[in-house]
């Protein structure tokens, strides 16, 4: 791991009052750009060949004669062979020369390798480097150690296939979509092994891979993603913020569920097993007298990365649940970095995160708004790894 130091030591050359903010051009890298540019910041889009349009051509800033944005919400793109070309000494330095501070998302340490982001990579981070580590459940201290160290609750875990006995969900990685997920449900251990060997013969899953996959409780309910900010430069007030909450389309699962019962049975072997492959995302609200739960669950949260993974978390964090029947919720995935459905709110905030700002407030541009507050009050090393 880079010394913090080191990293920090990088602003001393930056000229702040031009400071950019530069996100990896996938996940949520609109959400960042609008809300930078909301808080007068440039902004710049790491793209991948093939896969820059959406930044390069249709969200590209357009300017009137005067210089004011009249369309658009990213400034400037880079487009590299590989995303994780990034990492490259030239680009490194090309954005410490531009003054760029960096917004880890999911794509950045999905197509770059987390070692090379935890030691190699010298930009300046909003967030918390070492734990974005923690999302890979391939890991010993990944984010369900730090769960059951912190306290949280979230489903239990099913050590033996043999031992089903109720309604579980198997994890692991697609074979071919291998950033995606090979997710099946069964109820028995017969039922396991019938739709492990469907989707292994359907090229779903792999049965090296079913070796690391856990299995888990399913926790049968609504879910809910919290968008919560921790912020280290709040004196007043709680540093823990909720901005939104969202929830997930999932396919094919999605499509299974509007059809009928008796339409469901009919389906064939390469269909009736439904995938969960994230498309998209919606908002929602909870009911109030249950917001002092999840609050908790965010303070133990913070609490357990500041014992586990110092300096903790900095910045926006996703906590996703399930609920169940007796209003009980377990946190199934955890996100160390900016969530992957803040695009629902994106221009226009989110309920919770207006009414606590009292102005449209998304996570892209409570990001934007923490690195001005960091500058302006000369504490900007407190939020950047």
């Amino acid at each position: 791991m880079l010394d913090l130091n080191k990293v920090r030591a990088k602003l001393e050359d930056y000229d702040l009052a031009k400071t950019k903010v530069g996100v990896v051009a996938s996940h949520s890298a609109l959400d960042v750009c609008d809300g930078a540019v909301d808080e007068g910041f440039p902004t710049l889009a790491v793209c991948q060949k093939g896969r820059e349009k959406t930044y390069d051509k249709y969200f590209k800033t357009i300017h009137d004669g005067k210089g004011k944005r009249i369309r658009g919400v990213v400034d400037e793109t880079w487009i590299l062979d590989k995303f994780a070309d990034i990492l490259k000494k030239e680009y490194q330095q090309r954005l410490i020369d531009e003054n760029v501070i960096f917004v880890p998302n999911r794509s950045f340490t999905s197509y770059a390798p987390l070692d090379r982001i935890e030691d190699d990579f010298v930009v300046p981070m909003v967030g918390s480097r070492n734990l974005l580590r923690s999302e890979e459940r391939e890991e010993e201290k990944d984010y369900y150690w730090l769960l059951e160290k912190g306290g949280l609750p979230f489903p239990k875990k099913i050590k033996n296939p043999e031992d089903i006995d109720k309604l579980v969900m198997v994890k692991l990685k697609h074979k071919e979509k291998r950033l995606e997920r090979g997710f099946f449900t069964a109820s028995s251990y017969e039922e396991y092994q019938g739709k492990v060997e469907n989707l292994i013969k359907n090229d779903v899953i792999t049965r090296e891979d079913l070796k690391d996959a856990r299995i888990e409780e399913y926790i049968i309910g609504p879910v809910f993603n919290f968008d919560f900010f921790y912020s280290p430069l709040n004196d007043k007030g709680s540093k823990i913020e909720l901005l939104g909450i969202d929830w997930r389309f999932e396919t094919s699962l999605d499509g299974h569920v509007r059809l009928p019962a008796p339409q469901q049975m009919t389906l064939n072997e390469e269909q009736i097993v439904p995938e969960y492959t994230v498309t998209g995302h919606n908002s929602a609200t909870l009911r109030e007298s249950q917001l002092e739960k999840v609050f908790k669950l965010a303070e133990l949260y913070v609490k357990a990365t500041k014992k586990h993974y110092a300096p903790g978390v900095i910045g926006p964090f996703c906590l996703q649940t399930c609920v169940d029947k007796d209003l009980n919720f377990y946190i199934y995935d955890v996100a160390p970095r900016t969530g992957g459905g803040t695009n629902v709110h994106m221009n226009v905030g989110h309920p919770y995160g207006n009414t606590l700002w009292g102005k449209r407030m998304s996570t892209g541009r409570r990001l934007a708004q923490e690195i001005r507050r960091g500058i302006k009050k000369e504490r900007l090393k407190e939020i950047i790894t």
